[in-house]
């Protein structure tokens, strides 16, 4: 059983919470549609085929600045911390303890070392036809969690990139870190 130190939504929601620390209610408002405007272009777009999607992760993103944006407001912050936000503190605590429960069922045996949880990221993997050059136009899109850079892309070529893979054959044309965004670390 792979345990992983943060999960997808864990991401984004910490990422958030990250940017959002020190922004006064002006900013975090201005975070919130811009978000909503990254959530509705995510929504115009062709769906993907898996449930980590670029539209659900702007969801989340949406969700998290509305939700701070909400709490400034009726605690009356006049900047954003997030150790004075109940809910923050919750998810942080709901993180370990789902942690804590993984690493319990991660079905070591008794008397060995114990599993290092995985730090994964997700990122967005963009590929097209084989024979096609239309440069700016992308056949799929698709997020998945990988340890690195070169595992995702490794990852995705053999899922879409090879002959005789589950999708046609297709050049991968970009592979990019989407959570936590480039620079973060968690």
């Amino acid at each position: 059983m792979s345990v992983y130190d943060y999960l997808p939504h864990e991401l984004a929601r910490l990422g958030v919470l990250r940017k959002a620390t020190g922004l006064d209610l002006n900013q975090v408002m201005e975070r919130v549609r811009l978000a909503q405007e990254r959530e509705t272009l995510a929504g115009t777009r062709p769906e993907e085929p898996k449930s980590l999607s670029e539209l659900h992760i702007a969801y989340l993103q949406h969700n998290q600045w509305r939700r701070i944006a909400h709490v400034m407001a009726e605690r009356h912050m006049p900047v954003y911390k997030p150790a004075e936000d109940p809910r923050a503190i919750r998810y942080e605590e709901q993180r370990l303890q789902r942690l804590e429960e993984d690493l319990a069922h991660s079905g070591q045996p008794d008397g060995q070392a114990p599993i290092e949880p995985l730090r994964h990221r997700v990122y967005r993997i963009a590929g097209r036809p084989v024979g096609e050059h239309l440069p700016t136009d992308a056949d799929f899109v698709v997020h998945l969690m990988a340890g690195s850079l070169s595992e995702a892309a490794y990852r995705a070529w053999r899922t879409y990139g090879r002959p005789g893979g589950t999708y046609r054959t297709s050049l991968i044309t970009s592979v990019e870190q989407v959570l936590p965004e480039p620079g973060e670390s968690f």
